[in-house]
């Protein structure tokens, strides 16, 4: 039998491609159930590990309507007895300033402000480079976890500590439900 060019010209280019196992890697994944002050459920937010940072959309309801701060806390604990003071301060590896306008800032846990429709849903997308899901110095699962929070009021980037933005209104620990470097399994097939 004999091959013609293109089939050897594909059989070769064939060979030269990187081999591909049945266990991809992952990217690593959390997730934040929100809740209010009176324990009610919020919604729900979901971080995702990206090439360009951890890409955060949130989607919630029962918010009042307007601008509302939006910031991720350096403990994963969010009791509404305490008015969500449980979760900590902004995520801060080293000390600096809040707020994206303030010499020295911002925290690496403060995020852009979000905005709760006339409703009360707020479905928001926004992406940030200061933080990993990882297990590294830059990891937002430190010893303390991390939780995410929405203030009353809109954060003016400037004000210290937290940007005149209000009370916190909303609460939720950050969960990861794929590690960073998990591998997918193989597919399995059935026998028949």
């Amino acid at each position: 039998m004999k091959l013609s060019p293109i089939w050897l010209a594909l059989t070769a280019l064939l060979l030269l491609l990187p081999a591909r196992s049945g266990c991809d890697t992952l990217k690593a994944h959390a997730i934040a159930d929100v809740v209010g002050l009176d324990g009610s459920s919020l919604g729900h937010a979901d971080f995702s590990q990206t090439s360009h940072g951890v890409l955060i959309e949130a989607n919630l309801h029962g918010l009042p309507p307007g601008p509302h701060a939006m910031h991720i806390d350096n403990v994963g604990t969010c009791d509404p007895k305490k008015q969500f003071a449980s979760a900590g301060s902004h995520l801060s590896f080293e000390p600096r300033a809040h707020g994206y306008f303030a010499r020295g800032g911002p925290h690496e846990g403060d995020l852009p402000n979000q905005f709760a429709a006339q409703d009360g849903t707020l479905r928001a997308s926004t992406i940030s480079n200061a933080f990993t899901l990882g297990n590294g110095t830059k990891s937002l699962f430190g010893p303390k976890g991390g939780a995410l929070v929405l203030d009353s009021a809109g954060d003016d980037y400037l004000t210290q500590p937290s940007g005149n933005s209000g009370k916190r209104i909303a609460c939720g620990p950050i969960k990861r439900t794929i590690a960073p470097g998990t591998r997918r399994a193989p597919s399995q097939h059935a026998h028949k």
